[in-house]
């Protein structure tokens, strides 16, 4: 099976990017729950990557992190080729292009939703960056942004950059005001429109049409998944990440990597070691773990355990196995 299929069946269910979030150690977190989803990195700027220092900050991942996908934002085409070359050149397995981010500070640099007014520039990027490498260029967007708000705006945007080569779009299901909402209002006030991208999907059956927004459980993902390529999940994913651990056998029919959630944590412990060990503090760790026991008995100790002792000088690895024998251990599954 070649890179690009394998990445396609990967991309089934994806982890959506997600600034200060999908860090390289939550992306290594994700993957003691699931070994199949297509993980994302936080969205990386051309700026930060081409004047940055040191890369490994803005580009280093764990081999276990595979497969991942860089997101860039940025809007100068050759910019977006160099630094697509440069992932590639780093060992990404997909790069995004960002056309969905709200906020005030992107727009100014023509980064993100605003870039859906001009969809010429996202066709010369896309072309560029796909001249560049040979690991798949994709794009995220919304179904729309501000008056935009006809299937025949987004179906004009999508033709204008499929006509460059892009095949693969991750659409979030609502639309965003770039002026009068914040950015944490556009990932909820916007309602959500399901049925725009299904009929995206259904006017184009030669590209691949992801959906995003909403999600919260896999039986919403399943229920997608009858209508388009692909579903992303975000927030739900970093809150409540042990709904990561049924994606495997749900969604991709394979053994889940992990039977309970403290098998779980006890998995990501040599990542831990080795990371405290180049200096990393604990809570910058395993604040990514703080959801895993949602719902659970318990569940609220580990936390308040973790959230009052990760932080401390010379914490390790004895504040985490603490915090996990404050929460009873599950029994085993009956033989059926």
């Amino acid at each position: 099976m070649s890179m690009n299929n394998a990445l396609s069946e990967a991309r089934r269910f994806s982890v959506a990017p997600m600034m200060d979030w999908t860090t390289r150690d939550y992306r290594a977190f994700a993957r003691t729950l699931t070994r199949r989803a297509l993980l994302y990195t936080e969205m990386v700027t051309t700026g930060a990557i081409l004047h940055g220092s040191p890369r490994e900050r803005f580009l280093g991942f764990d081999a276990i992190e595979h497969p991942l996908a860089l997101q860039l934002g940025g809007s100068d085409a050759g910019e977006l080729a160099e630094c697509a070359a440069i992932a590639e050149a780093w060992g990404h397995d997909e790069v995004n292009l960002n056309v969905g981010c709200p906020s005030d500070r992107v727009q100014n640099n023509l980064i993100g939703a605003c870039l859906m007014a001009h969809p010429e520039k996202v066709a010369a990027a896309v072309k560029a960056m796909q001249a560049a490498v040979s690991i798949p260029v994709t794009v995220k967007c919304r179904i729309g942004i501000d008056d935009q708000d006809e299937d025949a705006d987004l179906a004009s945007f999508i033709q204008c950059v499929a006509d460059a080569g892009c095949d693969t779009f991750i659409v979030h299901a609502r639309k965003a005001w770039l002026e009068g909402l914040s950015p944490k209002q556009n990932r909820d006030v916007p309602p959500l429109n399901y049925p725009r991208i299904h009929r995206l999907k259904a006017q184009h059956p030669e590209l691949h049409i992801g959906l995003n927004g909403g999600l919260k459980t896999l039986d919403d993902c399943h229920e997608q998944l009858t209508h388009v390529d692909s579903v992303m999940v975000g927030r739900e994913a970093y809150q409540n990440p042990w709904l990561l651990a049924s994606v495997d056998s749900r969604l991709y029919g394979e053994p889940d990597p992990a039977v309970d959630r403290h098998a779980a944590a006890r998995a990501l412990r040599p990542y831990i070691a080795r990371r405290l060990e180049e200096g990393a503090r604990l809570n910058h760790l395993t604040r990514h773990l703080l959801g895993l026991f949602q719902g659970c008995p318990g569940g609220r100790r580990f936390r308040r355990h973790l959230s009052e002792n990760a932080h401390r000088d010379g914490a390790g690895l004895a504040v985490l196995d603490d915090a996990l024998g404050l929460v009873a251990e599950e029994p085993p599954a009956l033989a059926g």
